[in-house]
């Protein structure tokens, strides 16, 4: 079974996330944290967690790339006990028994998201808050396709260019 870890390319993440997500973590979409946002919410660091952060399940930070990587099934279980047991503490689920079945239906998602790519294969999430709610969509970048230009941003936006 495959899901994914953050990784990191640079130290971006430090800075445009409230909390970073510890590299080599596993991670998920988190799409849920946003469920009740409206246009509001989007602001500064907020907006950013939330146009392109994977959620990790360890510290609960949020990161911009993922790596599909194999995962034990001890370690799948692990992951599905501490999720369940966030969904009790932060988001009020009455229960462990009640949070189970939401925390083994998200970790199946990113394992299905997963399970078609080589490992470490990145994957990028974009996500818009639209009328009907919370998209979602996923961009892959195969390991033998990535190479470090792509994630590098040269120059800044507002340079003018330079005339030759």
């Amino acid at each position: 079974m495959f899901l994914a870890r953050a990784i990191h390319f640079d130290e971006s993440d430090r800075n445009v996330f409230h909390s970073p997500a510890r590299t080599g973590e596993w991670a998920i979409s988190g799409g849920f944290e946003f469920s009740n946002w409206s246009d509001g919410d989007l602001v500064g660091k907020a907006r950013q967690a939330f146009a392109n952060g994977w959620l990790g399940i360890e510290t609960f930070g949020r990161v911009t790339f993922v790596a599909v990587t194999r995962i034990e099934p001890q370690e799948y279980d692990a992951l599905l006990s501490h999720l369940a047991r966030h969904f009790v503490d932060v988001y009020g689920a009455p229960s462990l028994d009640v949070a189970l079945p939401v925390a083994t239906e998200e970790l199946a998602q990113m394992a299905e998201l997963c399970a078609d790519h080589a490992p470490n294969t990145v994957l990028t999430v974009l996500r818009e808050l639209g009328p009907a709610g919370v998209r979602e969509q996923y961009r892959f970048i195969e390991a033998n396709d990535a190479a470090l230009d792509q994630f590098a941003i040269h120059g800044s936006l507002d340079e003018e260019p330079h005339a030759h």
